[in-house]
């Protein structure tokens, strides 16, 4: 039998509660994305970095409990992998989901390489199989992704709402959305490209 497939999710994390357990250098790397997010972060761990100290979250210095996942609605596990297991069951019975680092089997959430630019963001998984993998897949992505990216979304809402208050078919939208947006496009690459010599030479030439 095959895995289920995945469910791919974006997260609304602000002023909501985010344990993380460990406070080694793996956890201080996954903070700031949950801080940016108005996450209340709290971090449980014997052992806590100073980097991790200064951030603005809450620090228990001393080891995991199941009572702090009270009031939790994700968790990172970033602690040895026996912490990790325990964490995972004890969340899982809670029914809080869990991103175990590095040990997808303790895992309930998975996250993967991020593109954020103009307000569009880009997330690839491999499932926690291969997180290299889409980290690379990610810096390929940016290759793709238009730097003015804010304006195709500023477009697209625009249009968004003018087709809503037209009340203009769902089927009719998409096209009319391709349309602009290739005219965008157009425009830019009008801009962009370099005027005719024989236009620069004739300029050059008094009358």
């Amino acid at each position: 039998m095959s895995p289920p497939v995945l469910l791919p999710v974006f997260l609304k994390l602000a002023g909501r509660r985010v344990l993380v357990v460990g406070g080694g250098p793996v956890a201080a790397s996954r903070i700031p994305s949950l801080l940016a997010s108005g996450a209340d972060v709290t971090v449980v761990a014997p052992d806590v970095r100073y980097e991790i100290e200064r951030m603005a979250v809450c620090v228990r210095r001393r080891p995991f409990r199941p009572d702090d996942l009270d009031g939790a609605w994700l968790v990172v596990a970033a602690a040895p992998p026996d912490v990790n297991r325990v964490v995972s069951a004890e969340a899982e019975a809670r029914r809080v989901f869990v991103n175990a680092v590095d040990d997808p089997a303790a895992a309930s959430v998975y996250t993967g390489g991020v593109l954020r630019r103009g307000g569009v963001t880009i997330a690839v998984s491999t499932e926690g199989r291969a997180p290299a993998l889409a980290g690379l897949l990610r810096e390929a992505l940016e290759a793709v992704v238009p730097d003015d990216a804010s304006a195709w979304v500023a477009l697209a809402s625009a249009l968004r709402a003018e087709q809503k208050a037209s009340r203009l078919s769902m089927t009719f939208r998409r096209p009319l959305l391709l349309q602009a947006l290739n005219g965008l496009y157009e425009a830019r690459v009008a801009a962009a490209r370099p005027e005719p010599v024989g236009d620069v030479a004739r300029a050059a030439v008094p009358a």
